[in-house]
């Protein structure tokens, strides 16, 4: 499902241009336009869903897909030698596009 008004889905959708570094039909990693590390990807599900705890069965075997294939993609992109993978979850914790979302961070030290 997309939502018409999410900026997520809009770049999905091919609305609004990205830096894509993979997509397949369940995902879409992308370069963050406003990077905090040397590498700073974002890997969003096509299937529109706002947190990490709206995730049913469906959604979870995707995340799960997602998870197999970011080690691939991190590393394909400069992060042979690791990477932070984050989740914001709300608001409080920083999350601003409410489509969720995984941060792939490295290609540098990170020492926070």
């Amino acid at each position: 499902m997309i939502d018409n008004n999410c900026l997520f889905c809009k770049i999905i959708k091919g609305e609004i241009p990205s830096a894509k570094v993979y997509e397949d039909g369940e995902m879409l990693v992308f370069k963050d336009i406003q990077p905090k590390a040397k590498v700073h990807l974002l890997a969003i599900p096509k299937d529109h869903f706002k947190l990490l705890s709206d995730a049913d069965g469906a959604r979870v075997g995707v995340l799960g897909r997602m998870l197999e294939k970011i080690p691939e993609i991190a590393a394909e992109n400069g992060c042979e030698n690791g990477y932070r993978l984050i989740i914001n979850q709300g608001e409080a914790a920083g999350q601003t596009v409410f489509h969720l979302h995984m941060h792939i961070l490295g290609g540098q030290e990170l020492d926070w």
